[in-house]
């Protein structure tokens, strides 16, 4: 009776034609981890076997591929995985005849890859082989059959990572699974997590939180520290410095990464920055995002021993979350570091229109704007205001808040000032008791080696001298610092200030000896926000929302561009041609307005000139009103009464003033108009009469187109 193994035999061989020997016999191999290769050393021999398969079915050494650079990949993706594309590009050139892999899942974990290396193998007539027989894609039966193994292949690769999950969720829950610890914390062989036994490392750890405790911006720290000379540790957790400690220069990623770390809080996190798969899928790697707390999987406390409480951890965040300088969604609400801008409420102004943060413009002098609508809308821009008006008014009301505090801060800035110094002088020992012991550490090296021995003592003899190096520059570096960290003392007019800060500070405030960044924290150590409305064109309300919650409402007239713009622009015109009626001069109706509470554009009372000119606009629109010389006044005639009266021209009147014919001791000028008077004298006027019967008879002998050029006499 046959075999029916060797009748299967036969059945596979009979799929194998001329057309297929003609082209390669590719051999796939492939482990999913580095871990397996180094340690599932037989299923990389049963891989390789099947290039005896291969030899046995017919193919030649010659012309058998192996296709290995895989190794240590994980076939649920073929994004980063070179061997699989160059295997799919070789079977779409038509030179493969069959290709040999363990088992299906050595070749893809997705049905995706699968099925496109399928549909390329039936396309260009190649075999597929594994350690079950020959399968022919265009074959009904073999097509079925390859498509359920590679069903079956991506469901195992889930069930392998459901059951890896749950256990490593169990040990989350549990509080069994191990982190990596960071930067401060190590883990001693049982397990458990104890700070760094290294002084130096502790001691700069603990300096960073101190630092922004006093500071409140990781970007202050960092160029603190940077000045300072200060070096931040970091044990190398991958590459070519693998597990050991080096000491890096300061930079504002390494400090936020510190303060950001909940490890240092003494807290087990997991689920803060998981991968994004979507991301993964297109780069082709793995991509951390960050998660929000209220989305973290677990928390723990007290598992770790703790830099910093768990209440100061979550202080900081908060600090740095108001510390960002972009005001987008995911960090609605920050205000942004202290910078020396000369807007002090940027970070603290609203728009109280669309809720957005306003925005600060330099162009000519600084502006508080909201362009939220525009930018996501295009539509128009919600708010534009002076800086110089709102931040009188509420810099005034910040004054007047802390005025019964009676806010004594001088003992708190001299201790945090020499406990920072002591801090700094801490490290900088420790600095330079490293590199002492670095230096003893490379002469003693250098001295036991055998002077013969010329390749290791040349090596050793270099590390020495620049270990002496090091030493030398620390020395130099720390005796700099000395100079540059001598304690300072307060000037004895400067401790009266800050013993009646209250008082003294507006006056503090004016002379230049705090910067704006200072004045910017000071607002925002009791104003968390002011929001602004416009309720008229030269009106706005402002809320300042104090830190305990409670807030004050102000109503404050911003400089305008335009006097026609001011709301009671109408009712103001109306007011001032009311007085003018009454007989009033421009200078006494400039006052009486604005003791009853007017305002021009750009000043808190209503000045001559805006007189003039809401009252020449006022004219414009009132034509009748506009016939300036027809007002007498007394014994003083108008030039056009006196013309009406006499039957003079107007004009020729005026000539007469210009040529001095009609002297001054008969003019004067109307007290509101501005315009000419002419005394009613007889005398006068009989001699206007006789000038005037004079140049009509004259006119009446010459032709007419010489009257008609003198009539501008």
């Amino acid at each position: 009776m046959t075999d029916p193994t060797k009748l299967a035999l036969l059945a596979g061989q009979s799929k194998l034609t001329l057309h297929h020997y003609q082209r390669l016999a590719y051999v796939y191999v492939r482990q999913s981890t580095a871990k397996q290769v180094e340690r599932n050393r037989q299923s990389q021999d049963n891989q390789y076997q099947l290039v005896e398969r291969a030899k046995t079915l017919g193919w030649s050494i010659e012309r058998i591929r192996i296709i290995d650079m895989d190794q240590a990949h994980s076939a649920a993706t073929s994004s980063h995985r070179t061997g699989f594309k160059d295997l799919v590009a070789e079977v779409s050139l038509g030179l493969v005849g069959i290709i040999f892999g363990w088992e299906v899942s050595r070749l893809a974990r997705n049905n995706s890859d699968w099925y496109h290396l399928l549909d390329l193998a039936a396309l260009f007539k190649t075999l597929i082989a594994d350690n079950d027989g020959i399968y022919d894609p265009r074959l009904y039966n073999d097509r079925l059959l390859l498509g359920l193994k590679g069903t079956m292949s991506e469901a195992e690769l889930y069930l392998i990572r459901q059951r890896m999950d749950a256990g490593r969720l169990n040990q989350i829950h549990k509080g069994t699974y191990r982190q990596c610890l960071p930067t401060g914390l190590v883990r001693l062989p049982d397990g458990t997590a104890v700070k760094d036994p290294d002084d130096g490392i502790r001691h700069t750890i603990e300096l960073v939180f101190q630092q922004f405790a006093e500071k409140g911006s990781s970007w202050k720290v960092a160029k603190a520290l940077k000045q300072a000379g200060v070096l931040l540790p970091r044990r190398q957790t991958g590459g070519f410095f693998r597990g050991q400690l080096l000491w890096k220069p300061v930079t504002e990623a390494a400090v936020y990464e510190i303060l950001q770390n909940p490890a240092y809080a003494g807290a087990f996190v997991y689920g803060r920055r998981p991968g994004d798969p979507v991301r993964k899928q297109i780069t082709g790697r793995a991509v951390q995002i960050r998660k929000p707390m209220e989305e973290w999987i677990n928390i723990q406390q007290n598992i770790y021993p703790a830099y910093i409480s768990w209440e100061q951890y979550l202080s900081n965040q908060e600090q740095l979350r108001h510390n960002a300088s972009n005001f987008s969604r995911k960090t609605l609400g920050a205000q942004g570091i202290s910078r020396q801008g000369q807007a002090l409420l940027q970070g603290l102004l609203v728009c109280g229109k669309c809720g957005g943060r306003m925005r600060v413009s330099y162009k000519d002098t600084p502006r508080y704007f909201c362009n939220q609508k525009f930018k996501n809308m295009a539509g128009p821009s919600c708010l534009s205001v002076s800086a110089a008006a709102v931040e009188e008014a509420v810099v005034q009301t910040f004054f007047e808040a802390i005025r019964p505090a009676q806010i004594d801060a001088l003992e708190a800035v001299l201790v945090a000032q020499e406990k920072e110094r002591k801090e700094l002088f801490r490290h900088w020992d420790e600095k330079l008791k490293r590199a002492q012991y670095e230096a003893q550490l490379a002469e003693r090296q250098y001295r036991l080696v055998d002077p013969e021995n010329r390749l290791v003592a040349g090596e050793l003899e270099k590390r020495w001298e620049s270990a002496l190096s090091t030493l030398n520059e620390t020395q130099e570096g720390y005796r700099r610092f000395e100079i540059d960290h001598q304690p300072t003392t307060l000037p004895a007019e400067l401790k009266e200030q800050f013993s009646r800060i209250s008082e003294s500070l507006p006056e503090l405030w004016q002379s230049g000896q705090l910067d704006n960044a200072q004045k910017k924290d000071l607002l925002r150590s009791l104003v968390a926000r002011v929001i602004v409305v416009r309720l008229k064109s030269d009106n706005l309300e402002l809320r300042m929302v104090w830190i305990s919650g409670h807030y004050t409402n102000l109503s404050i007239n911003p400089p305008i561009h335009r006097t026609k713009d001011l709301a009671n622009y109408e009712e103001l015109a109306e007011r001032l041609q009311v007085l003018w009626k009454a007989g009033l001069t421009e200078e006494e109706i400039a006052e009486q307005v604005s003791r009853e509470g007017y305002h021009s554009a750009r000043a808190k009372r209503v000045s001559v000139a805006s007189v003039k000119d809401i009252r020449f606009e006022y004219l414009k629109q009132h034509p009748e009103e506009l016939n300036l010389k027809t007002m007498s006044l007394g014994d003083y005639l108008s030039v056009q009464d006196l013309a009406a009266r006499e039957g003079f021209s107007p004009i020729w009147i005026y000539r007469q003033i210009e040529n001095k014919r009609i002297k001054a001791e008969y003019l004067k000028k109307h007290p509101r108009r501005h315009s000419y008077l002419i005394e009613d004298n007889a005398e006068l006027v009989a001699q206007l009469r006789e000038y005037w019967t004079r140049k009509e008879s004259w006119l009446a002998k010459r032709p007419n187109r010489i009257q008609e050029s003198f009539l501008a006499f």
